[in-house]
Parts: C-alpha cells; sequence; structure tokens
C-alpha cells in the first residue's frame, strides 16, 4: 500500500511539472519515514556522497564538453559529408548516412540525445528534400541515433561500471558489436523501405573524395585513439575524457583556421565555442548529478529493505534460468524506460534487479550492455522519449506522428535486444579476445 501511495503522488507531481530529481528524492524521503525508518535519514548526506565520489564519474561531463564542442566545431558536417560519400549514391542513400553518421558520432559524443541533436537539422530537411517522408526521415534519425550509447566511449556505459563495480573498459569493449549489429539491422530495414516506397538514391559526393576523407581522418582518429586507449590499458576513462577534450578543442581551431583563413579569427572561434560548451556542460552535469542524488537515497531504503536479496530469492524459489530472468528483468526495465529518464532509471533499476541476474550465472559485462542498450530504447519510447522530443522540436515533426512512425524501427531493435539477451558471445567474443573477461 505503502508504494501504491508514493507511486500516485510521484506520477502526479512528474505530470504537474515537477522535475523528476526532486519527485525521486522526495518520493524515497517519504518512503524511510512510512516504513518506519526515518531513524536511517540522519546518515543520508554521507551515504549520498559515497555513492558518488567515483573517479570514473569524472569521465561524464569531459565526454559531453568534447561532444559539445565538436557539434560546435563542425566535427559532425564533416563527418556527414565522409558518410555521404560512401554510402549517398546507393538507392535510399541518405538514410544509409543517417545511420553511418550516426556510427561515426558514436565514438565521439557518446550520448543519443547530444547525437540527435546534431544531425537533426542537417539530415531531416536533406531527406524532405529529397522526397522522403517527413515523418519517416526523423524517426529514422531517432532509431539510428541509439547507437551512439552502445558503440564506446559511452555515458550511459561509465555510469553503470561506477554504480556496479564493472570493468568500464570490458563494458566499451562489449559495446562494439552490439553498437555494428543495431547499425546492421538498421541498414537492413532502410533496405526494405528503400525498395518498397522507392526512395531515391544517387546523391552525390560532398566536393571531392579525397578532400573529404583527408578532412574527416582527424575526427575519426579520435575515438579510435580514445577506444584503444581505454580497452588495452594505457589510460582511464577519465584520462582518455581529458584527451579527448584536449584533442577536440586542436581540431576545432583547425578546421576553424581552416575555413576562416587566419590565426586570429580561428582563436575567436575556438574560444567562443569552447565557452558555449563548457557551460552547457556544466548545466548537463548538473542535472545529472541532482539524479544521482535522488537515486542514492532511494538505494539508500533498497538496501536496508533487503530488496536485491529478496529478488534473488524469488528467482531461485521460481527456478529461472539466468537468461530467463535477464529477459523478465529486460521488460521491466523497458517498461520503465518509456516514462522514466535514462540515468534515473539506471541507477534506480540496476542494482535492484541486475545483482540476481548476475548470482544466477549471468556475465556482469553482458548484463551491462544489454541493460545500457535496453534503457537506452527508452529515450525513443512513447509517451516520453527524450530523443523524440528533441528531433519534434527539431525538426518541426508533431510528436504523435513521429511516436506512431518509431514504432517499426523500435520493433526491429527490440529484436536485437532479445538476440543480445539470449546470445551473450555476441557482446563477450570481443572482450574475451582481449583478456578484459574470462
Amino acid at each position: 500500500m505503502v508504494w501504491i501511495v508514493l507511486l500516485v503522488v510521484a506520477l502526479a507531481a512528474i505530470l504537474s511539472g515537477v522535475a523528476i530529481s526532486y519527485v525521486a528524492g522526495a518520493a524515497a524521503v517519504m518512503a524511510f519515514v512510512l516504513t518506519d525508518h526515518a531513524a536511517y535519514l540522519g546518515i543520508l548526506p554521507q551515504r549520498i556522497f559515497s555513492q558518488i565520489d567515483v573517479f570514473t564519474f569524472l569521465a561524464m561531463p569531459l565526454f559531453i564538453l568534447a561532444g559539445d564542442a565538436m557539434t560546435r566545431g563542425g566535427v559532425t558536417r564533416v563527418l556527414i559529408d565522409l558518410a555521404m560519400l560512401i554510402v549517398g549514391r546507393f538507392k535510399g542513400g541518405l538514410g544509409y548516412v543517417n545511420i553511418s553518421s550516426s556510427v561515426f558520432l558514436a565514438g565521439i559524443s557518446g550520448s543519443a540525445v547530444a547525437d540527435a541533436a546534431a544531425t537533426t537539422n542537417t539530415l531531416v530537411p536533406a531527406m524532405k528534400e529529397q522526397g522522403y517522408r517527413a515523418d519517416f526521415a526523423a524517426a529514422l534519425t531517432a532509431a539510428s541515433c541509439v547507437i551512439g550509447p552502445i558503440i564506446p566511449p559511452s555515458i550511459v556505459m561509465i555510469f553503470y561500471g561506477a554504480l556496479m563495480n564493472v570493468s568500464v573498459a570490458a563494458l566499451f569493449a562489449g559495446g562494439i558489436v552490439p553498437g555494428l549489429l543495431m547499425a546492421v539491422f538498421l541498414f537492413a530495414y532502410n533496405f526494405w523501405i528503400a525498395r518498397r516506397d522507392d526512395h531515391p538514391g544517387g546523391v552525390a559526393p560532398v566536393g571531392a573524395a579525397l578532400a573529404t576523407i583527408l578532412r574527416a581522418l582527424p575526427a575519426l582518429a579520435i575515438p579510435v585513439t580514445i577506444v584503444a586507449g581505454i580497452v588495452f590499458g594505457v589510460v582511464t576513462p577519465t584520462e582518455a575524457a581529458g584527451i579527448a577534450v584536449a584533442i577536440t578543442v586542436v581540431l576545432v581551431f583547425a578546421y576553424a583556421l581552416v575555413d576562416r583563413g587566419g590565426i586570429g579569427a580561428a582563436l575567436r572561434t575556438t574560444a567562443t565555442l569552447t565557452s558555449a560548451s563548457v557551460e552547457r556542460t556544466v548545466m548537463l552535469t548538473g542535472s545529472i548529478f541532482m539524479i544521482l542524488f535522488a537515486a542514492a537515497v532511494f538505494g539508500y531504503l533498497m538496501g536496508i529493505l533487503r530488496v536485491p536479496e529478496q529478488i534473488a530469492a524469488m528467482v531461485q524459489n521460481a527456478g529461472l534460468t539466468s537468461a530467463a530472468y535477464l529477459l523478465l528483468a529486460s521488460a521491466v526495465m523497458f517498461l520503465a524506460g518509456m516514462v522514466m529518464d535514462v540515468t534515473m532509471a539506471l541507477v534506480l533499476l540496476v542494482p535492484v534487479l541486475i545483482p540476481a541476474a548476475i548470482a544466477g550465472g549471468a556475465d556482469p559485462v553482458h548484463v551491462g550492455v544489454v541493460s545500457c542498450l535496453n534503457l537506452t530504447l527508452g529515450l525513443i519510447s512513447p509517451p516520453f522519449g527524450g530523443c523524440l522530443m528533441v528531433i519534434s522540436a527539431a525538426s518541426g515533426v508533431n510528436y504523435l506522428r513521429l511516436s506512431l512512425a518509431i514504432l517499426p524501427f523500435l520493433a526491429v531493435q527490440v529484436v536485437l535486444l532479445i538476440l543480445l539477451i539470449l546470445l551473450p558471445e555476441l557482446t563477450l567474443a570481443l572482450p574475451r579476445a582481449l583478456g578484459l573477461v574470462q
């Protein structure tokens, strides 16, 4: 009864416009009181700061800064031009360009929302001019931006690794194959739709081919350097994020120098773009840590009530295999992701649901990659998908139309999610080959 009351109050507060971090924090404190555990509230400040005092979390604002600066500095346009050169000439070419651009950007920003914002203003209008339906173009952009948090570097995987004490390097390696498989699945769906709806092809490459490739090479070298450094143990994720910021500033300056033809103008442009990126990073980091504060309160209560142990006991008594339980837990996380922020859902649900799967024999890296992909799909799931809202606002496509148009793409991605759950080797083969998991 207590949890029903809290759920109703929380939903009412969210619908009234209250920030979800405040709702979660207030609900958790109320739960302490209603479950007769108010005496534990005195230790909450210490618990909260111990929960977020994780060195790996420092990588998060640095990757956000690097991704935002690259978007503002024109790196996104360079990578889109490269994708146009490679796959734009085929039938349904702009659809392939959309997906390929998200693969390239995934190695830079690590954020689905950032990729959505970066590609919508460029690709959706171009697709509409070529005769694509506006809702299809927007839906494809939303579906492909989910690749961002799966192919490393990934902000959501950094969160998961810090919360569950799992190697971030192993998670990054485990995300490469699933991320590329998602691109393949979307390519296949675009191939079928392009022939069914007679989408145009033969989009001309942008500029000279050699010039386009040479201009894109420095940008492509950044994710390769960062991921290789982390996976092979040369640098920590936080150090890699710092390197990414340094390279980004140099790269933005270099592109500005080429485009504007003067050192002074390039320096002013770089300083302006970096300042704007720092401001946005501070705002996003603050909002994320507010969610982490609220989640730490809730997680402390779950520990006191021994909820993870009770779930593990229920799974054992029910005789569920690790795969069956992981499918069940994934269904819960998928439904939660439809109405909750990804970070909030991760820090609230993963510590409660995932220990039972690991206790049942599931590999922590496999479970981590699957969980991150699962919760990220919530960004494009109606009714409150964050990427859907961003793309709807940026493209001018009605949110209801976009919500309907995304459903076939979402179905394709859910099929991939189930496949990854049932076939752990798709995720674990690369980390095993690199010696990151047993």
